[in-house]
């Protein structure tokens, strides 16, 4: 009997990504004018150009991920473009109400660091044409990343609402932490692909689990270590849960232990209860945390408590772009920008944009699941925690699941290091998931059988 064998061809999705990139950009579009009918009553004279402009840069990532990357994955860039979007959007109707135009105020200068970090993740894409390059810079990039989370404590560092965070280079301000989580990723990864075996294996059991030996918990008291410095020494528990949640989530990835949860949080536990006894701005941060409404709470936690009041005001469905109150938060527009965008789309809002967060980091851990390599794996891995625990410290901070922190939400926030260092995770993403769904080269699809292989008739 003959078949006739037809093969299936892999599904690059590009198609998909345009469809969905111009629907974020209609979004935008939309949002843009509705801020501008609300607050002037008439659609803005510049819509075209801002519309071309922000049409320009989404659609030119897509032609170079065409053809660079013609596997990536099709849902990030228009994930990326909506929340990039959506936060020039927040930030002009901040501006607005400031009494500036578009030519003066923050928006203008986002738009300007957006354009700059798209650049630099179109450089990645094209130039990184493998991820496992990364690999043979394993502890260089773990020396920069160092080097880079003490910089603030240099004579260029600056120290901002009690927090020393910032280096000053001129007129403009740079947040180091950015960079070091990026270096970071690929030194955690470099290193465990090396020693997962090792840490996964040796051990003795207890209570079910299986407990390393004392000499292989030294990565562990390393990365606690740095942490609790970060902390003490800067101020910025941001950071601190970045460095230490970023290494025990990939190590956990690695080893698959769960005893290496139990300490790290053990050892996270133990390391603030230390810290708070001897910082008294740790003290100050839990004291806001745990009781903001008090009446020393006020007085030290003012921004946060009337935060939490201009979400309250959003209630479900918000008070309309342009027709709520956001500016009477403290720093509006950068770290409590997550409460403006509360108070004006309302918790159905909020929800949305943090499914938008989910779905991004659903897609950079399908990648990692995809990769044959292990590296690659863990590099996804780390990238995309490394932007889990970004979303979560900030969020929770200002919503008081956590105490708050100085970091920023990635994409939405005002501020050029961290829009800059986003675009480029996301050009590693992007790379990574290329890899990851790109076919073997040498697998024939024609020499398998069922379900590789679609027969027609006998």
């Amino acid at each position: 009997m003959n078949r006739a064998v037809e093969t299936i061809k892999p599904v690059r999705g590009r198609n998909i990504e345009l469809v969905l990139t111009l629907l974020a950009i209609v979004v935008v579009v939309v949002a843009y004018t509705n801020v501008a009918v609300a607050t002037s009553g008439e659609v803005p004279p510049d819509l075209l150009w801002h519309t071309g402009l922000l049409s320009a840069i989404a659609i030119g990532v897509h032609l170079v991920l065409r053809w660079r990357s013609s596997f990536a994955d099709p849902l990030i860039l228009p994930i990326v473009t909506l929340l990039n979007g959506i936060g020039l959007v927040m930030l002009h109707r901040l501006d607005i109400a400031q009494g500036k135009d578009f030519s003066e105020g923050d928006a203008l200068r986002q738009l300007v660091w957006t354009a700059l970090g798209v650049a630099m993740a179109l450089a990645v894409i094209m130039l990184l044409r493998d991820h496992r390059v990364l690999r043979g810079y394993t502890y260089t990039c773990g020396a920069l990343a160092l080097v880079f989370l003490a910089l603030p404590l240099s004579p260029l560092g600056t120290s901002v609402y009690g927090a020393r965070i910032w280096i000053a280079l001129g007129p403009f301000t740079f947040q180091p932490a950015e960079v070091a989580k990026i270096m970071l990723a690929i030194f955690f990864a470099g290193y465990l692909v090396q020693t997962r075996d090792l840490l996964a294996l040796a051990g003795r059991k207890f209570l079910g689990m299986t407990f390393p030996r004392m000499r292989d918990l030294g990565p562990l008291l390393v990365a606690w270590v740095a942490a609790a410095l970060v902390l003490v020494l800067e101020n910025d528990f941001g950071t601190t849960l970045l460095i230490f949640g970023l290494f025990v989530a990939m190590l956990y990835v690695a080893t698959e232990r769960t005893s290496w949860i139990v300490l790290g949080l053990g050892l996270a536990a133990a390391g603030a209860y230390i810290v708070y006894q001897f910082a008294d701005h740790v003290q100050t941060r839990v004291l806001c945390w745990t009781d903001t409404f008090s009446d020393k709470g006020m007085e030290q936690c003012g921004q946060l408590a009337t935060g939490i009041m201009g979400m309250a005001a959003g209630g479900l469905s918000g008070t309309g772009l342009g027709r709520g109150r956001p500016w009477l938060t403290p720093l509006p527009k950068s770290d409590f920008i997550f409460t403006s965008i509360a108070e004006e789309l309302g918790l159905i809002g909020v929800i949305a944009i943090i499914l938008l967060y989910v779905l991004l980091i659903e897609r950079g851990l399908r990648s990692a699941i995809g990769l044959r390599d292990g590296f690659g794996k863990l590099l996804a891995t780390g990238l995309t925690f490394a932007l889990a625990i970004q979303v979560f410290v900030v969020i929770g901070g200002v919503t008081r699941v956590i105490p708050l922190t100085g970091l920023t939400l990635p994409f939405l926030a005002y501020g050029g290091s961290s829009l800059l260092m986003n675009w480029i995770l996301i050009a590693l993403l992007l790379r990574i998931s290329d890899h990851a769904r790109r076919p073997d080269p040498e697998f024939d699809p024609a020499s398998m059988d069922a379900p590789t292989e679609m027969v027609k008739g006998r």
